[in-house]
């Protein structure tokens, strides 16, 4: 597919959405510009009057296209890519098996990551943040746990990496960073584990990117 520019990925290094897109990116090869968003620095740079033009919601991942449209949402992000870019494939052609894999995909998406996003914890209390955090991921993976216990098999929906694959290692490592006991949850561990060695998850942990700090590489 011939491209009129490369795609901009406007991500910051632990966003988990951002991450989401980055594993999908790197699994079907599109080279593609990196353009960091500190959420942190000088009040959030999501906020400034450049990258809220971009995207209303000041939030990352935004992803500008080959031909210039700007794209936002990690999951509308990776369907479009999907869409556009369909191999290595990330959803099968049953219509069935595409709805259980989207369903797995908004269990993290809505039912887990926005109840710890930094939106959410910069209304909390600084002693009150590792523990909400902590409650809503096990909650989540409670019920994540039981489904893949139907759906995996060496990955989270039978054999193929799947759009669910792409959403699942940000998770755990969010579940890591609030103390969340894993060994409650062997199904994830072990599909967390089989997709840390590949190469396309590798390249998109947050130690990997640019706008990674020095100390937490």
């Amino acid at each position: 597919m011939l491209l009129l520019f490369q795609p901009i990925l406007y991500s910051y290094f632990r966003s988990s959405c951002s991450w989401r897109v980055r594993i999908a990116l790197n699994i079907k090869g599109i080279e593609y510009e990196y353009k960091a968003v500190h959420l942190l620095n000088n009040g959030g740079e999501q906020r400034s009057e450049d990258y809220s033009s971009k995207n209303p919601m000041q939030q990352v991942p935004s992803l500008e296209t080959s031909n210039g449209d700007v794209l936002t949402q990690s999951l509308p992000i990776m369907e479009y890519l999907e869409e556009q870019y369909p191999s290595p494939s990330l959803l099968p052609k049953d219509s069935i098996q595409r709805a259980q894999i989207r369903a797995l995909a908004e269990m993290i998406n809505s039912g887990i990551q926005p109840l710890q996003n930094l939106t959410v914890l910069q209304y909390l209390k600084e002693d009150q943040k590792a523990e909400w955090s902590k409650h809503w991921i096990h909650n989540g993976f409670v019920a994540l746990e039981k489904t893949l216990e139907k759906t995996s098999g060496k990955y989270c929906f039978g054999d193929n990496i799947t759009l669910v694959d792409c959403c699942l290692p940000p998770q755990v490592f969010n579940a890591n960073r609030f103390k969340v006991d894993m060994a409650e949850f062997p199904v994830i561990s072990r599909i967390n584990e089989d997709l840390g060695k590949i190469e396309a998850f590798k390249l998109a942990q947050p130690s990997q990117q640019p706008d990674c700090p020095s100390d937490l590489k």
